[in-house]
């Protein structure tokens, strides 16, 4: 199915959101062959929305390794996330990922959805 594990993820996602990454997958029922899907589905104000869950592996994914937790992005996607941040935020103000896409031309209020 999965021929080569990547290591050159084409985003970038910051310490604290891998931190927080990690802290999901142990603490939620991550089963066997299921990794982080990172990618966008149409909806949201803008017209696309990022999409962040743990999925199982298809095999048209491609699949990244980034100190010890595997990542999925769809090929279809890579155009709509390439140099996208991912960060996390636990203050006062700002609680949650983040999505810093330089692919996008519009953005919501919110900061979740997107256009192209």
């Amino acid at each position: 199915m999965i021929t080569e594990i990547q290591s050159n993820l084409p985003i970038n996602i910051t310490e604290g959101a891998l931190e927080e990454i990690k802290r999901l997958k142990n603490s939620v029922d991550v089963l066997p062959g299921q990794a982080l899907r990172i990618g966008v589905k149409g909806g949201g104000c803008s017209g696309l929305s990022y999409l962040l869950a743990f999925d199982d592996i298809k095999p048209t994914d491609t699949v990244y390794e980034v100190e010890g937790v595997e990542i999925v992005l769809e090929k279809s996607h890579l155009m709509y996330v390439m140099g996208m941040q991912l960060d996390y935020g636990d203050g006062l103000n700002a609680r949650g990922f983040t999505f810093t896409n330089p692919n996008a031309k519009e953005t919501c209020g919110c900061g979740t959805s997107f256009s192209a």
